[in-house]
């Protein structure tokens, strides 16, 4: 599924010019918020996520409407290693050029991953009142999700980095000066590269009248991404080789060990908004 961002763009320009029949909103939304990914041997740890939501619904006719806007969201969850010490290998370039596999060990291995995007809906909503300042509502659509920044802490007890040069038949394990051997306590942080990707959304809720402008919107939301939010061309260790020091190895992160995986953002939780008629 391609993103025509002009057509976005364009619909939002109409609904905005047309806003003099439009229903403004601002919400909160809060939830489970999980990065899925489809790298063997990881295992997530989710946590709760939230956005903040502001847009309006241009009607139709009495029931359906189109709506659009644009939400700031967050994602946090812990990532690990599904075996508390694991040993995984990768291909890497010495100072003097020279290929070499990478091994990296490591102890108790966790990533903390906070992930912030900015999303632009685009949905249709069919609402039918039920009861006297009561109106049920039922919204789909897609959203176009555009990571902000995808930030990773990663910690361990214990990092050792070794190295193969299968042309020589050499074996490499404590030369610290060149980037191989052990270390304590690992703490640093790094960046995932990322890209943006489409989601589709759901939403079922209740409004309740507040008066004759304003009312209290609380529904339960849905949604999914397709397609992979990392943007990355090579396979890379977990934890980067420094050609200079074991002491600062940066993390590329769990999910940098496979290039084809697909990681995507997968919410389920409670949104409560106000409406302004």
């Amino acid at each position: 599924m391609k993103f025509n961002s002009k057509n976005i763009i364009g619909t939002i320009a109409f609904l905005i010019s047309q806003g003099i029949t439009a229903q403004f909103y601002v919400g909160l939304q809060s939830g489970i918020g999980n990065i899925q990914s489809t790298v063997a041997g990881t295992k997530e740890g989710n946590r709760l996520g939230g956005a903040v939501k502001a847009g309006y619904i241009y009607s139709l006719n009495t029931n359906f409407g189109i709506g659009s806007g644009l939400e700031f969201s967050q994602y946090k969850q812990y990532v690990s290693l599904s075996q508390p010490t694991a040993t995984l290998a990768n291909f890497e370039i010495d100072a003097s050029t020279s290929a070499f596999v990478y091994n990296v060990t490591t102890k108790n291995y966790m990533e903390k991953q906070t992930l912030h995007a900015l999303q632009i809906p685009l949905f249709v909503q069919y609402n039918t009142n039920i009861g006297t300042g009561i109106d049920f509502i039922l919204r789909a659509g897609a959203k176009y999700f555009l990571p902000v920044n995808y930030k990773i802490k990663a910690t361990a007890d214990y990092v050792n980095g070794t190295a193969y040069y299968p042309d020589v038949n050499l074996t490499i394990v404590n030369l610290p000066e060149y980037g191989f051997g052990g270390q304590d306590n690992y703490s640093s942080s790094g960046e995932y590269k990322t890209k943006g990707i489409i989601m589709s959304s759901f939403e079922l809720g209740f409004s309740f009248d507040m008066g004759s402008k304003h009312s209290l919107y609380a529904a339960m939301f849905l949604e999914n991404g397709y397609g992979t939010i990392l943007d990355q061309n090579k396979n890379e260790s977990y934890i980067s080789y420094n050609p200079t020091s074991i002491s600062d190895r940066k993390p590329n992160g769990l999910y940098s060990t496979d290039k084809d995986a697909k990681i995507k953002p997968v919410a389920f939780g409670v949104t409560v908004g106000w409406n302004f008629k």
